[in-house]
């Protein structure tokens, strides 16, 4: 009789899950047009991703520093006072998404941690690049009030001429940023 080790154990009992193909673009597409739809119908407001994000560090920012919320105009108008920053709608809509898109992974057989990468670049520099990335994102986002799919798919959906304009810039700028920074996925 053979004896298995904890590993070969795991291994063994471990369920395979293999992946799914991915939803057929025209589909996802039909599917979030009416996702955006029923968000105009029901709310009022379009989608976007980064009011719910903006909304949380503004609450963990008016749990450190109360004083410079209440200073700040823009901070003051979503948590001074006995406002909760979290008490609206699009933060729901933000957990909901991660939440969603792990139970999608999972779901799919697509659920794993790894870091995509060139062959040529280390983990670490892909990391540093990615919050660099990240960081300039964030802040567009704030100075262009609204990020990529509140802008391109809420504003582009009502035909918001800057929505548009922004939308351009934006497709415009990644391709060229595209081309320089290539050497991290080669």
């Amino acid at each position: 009789m053979t004896t298995l080790t904890g590993e070969q154990t795991a291994q063994k009992t471990a369920v395979k899950r293999t992946a799914k193909d991915y939803v057929d673009p025209y589909y996802a597409g039909i599917l979030l047009g009416v996702v955006l739809f029923l968000a105009f119908f029901l709310t009022g407001s379009g989608l976007g991703a980064s009011g719910g994000l903006n909304r949380m560090l503004v609450f963990v920012e008016d749990l450190i520093a109360p004083n410079h919320v209440n200073r700040t105009p823009y901070l003051l108008a979503m948590a001074g006072g006995a406002r909760n920053p979290l008490d609206s709608w699009v933060v729901f809509v933000t957990i909901g998404v991660v939440f969603g898109g792990i139970a999608s992974g999972w779901r799919n057989g697509r659920l794993k941690v790894e870091t995509n990468r060139g062959p040529n670049v280390s983990v670490k520099m892909r990391w540093m690049m990615a919050f660099i990335g990240g960081a300039l994102m964030g802040y567009g986002a704030r100075f262009a009030r609204g990020c990529t799919s509140g802008q391109a798919l809420s504003g582009g959906a009502v035909l918001s001429v800057g929505s548009w304009a922004f939308m351009f810039a934006v497709f415009g700028g990644a391709y060229a940023l595209a081309y320089t920074m290539r050497k991290f996925w080669n």
